[in-house]
């Protein structure tokens, strides 16, 4: 199946090869990823991510482009991050594979932590649920600490409450690395 997929990225519309299957009845989860990348092209390198995504994940909205100081290892370039809420059929598990499979789509390789990446492609938050497995938790375990994550999903979910907390209160009381609006 042809995807028609607008890019947030850039102007047109953009036909991606899919599999996203139609919703027929089934309930759909809200679902918010972010996005990231420091190496190569990065607004190219986001746009093939999201791209990948709409094949399995129906996206919703979009943040602005952020260009983020690295957390963790500094010896490396800005990373350019962004956050979406989308739909999906999928159980968090099977999501899970989908951003990982793009990650690997995109041959990304893990070196060092926190290190330079091709793509990131990390689920925040699954509905309101709290999953705790080996491979898999949500919401997101640093999420609530990272400018690079709060500053996106708050410009397109300025409502949403996260663990019991309102996101206005998260951003209140936010500090962290240096985090600046791509025009």
């Amino acid at each position: 199946m042809n995807i028609a997929y607008r890019s947030p990225l850039k102007k047109g519309v953009y036909n991606c090869v899919g599999r996203l299957k139609q919703s027929g009845g089934c309930i759909l989860n809200t679902i918010y990823l972010g996005l990231g990348t420091n190496m190569g092209d990065m607004e190219a390198n986001l746009d093939r991510a999201l791209c990948l995504l709409s094949e399995r994940i129906k996206i919703l909205k979009s943040s602005s482009l952020y260009e983020t100081e690295p957390v963790g290892f500094k010896d490396q370039p800005w990373f350019l991050n962004m956050v979406i809420e989308a739909e999906t059929d999928l159980p968090p598990l099977s999501l899970l594979c989908v951003t990982q499979g793009v990650e690997r789509e995109m041959k990304r390789i893990k070196t060092i932590v926190n290190g330079p990446r091709i793509i990131d492609v990390d689920i925040l938050l699954y509905n309101d649920e709290r999953i705790e497995a080996e491979e898999l938790v949500i919401p997101h375990p640093r999420m609530l600490q990272r400018a690079f994550v709060m500053t996106p999903l708050y410009e397109i979910s300025p409502e949403l409450v996260i663990s019991g907390q309102h996101i206005k209160d998260i951003m209140a009381n936010l500090s962290g690395e240096k985090i600046n609006k791509k025009i």
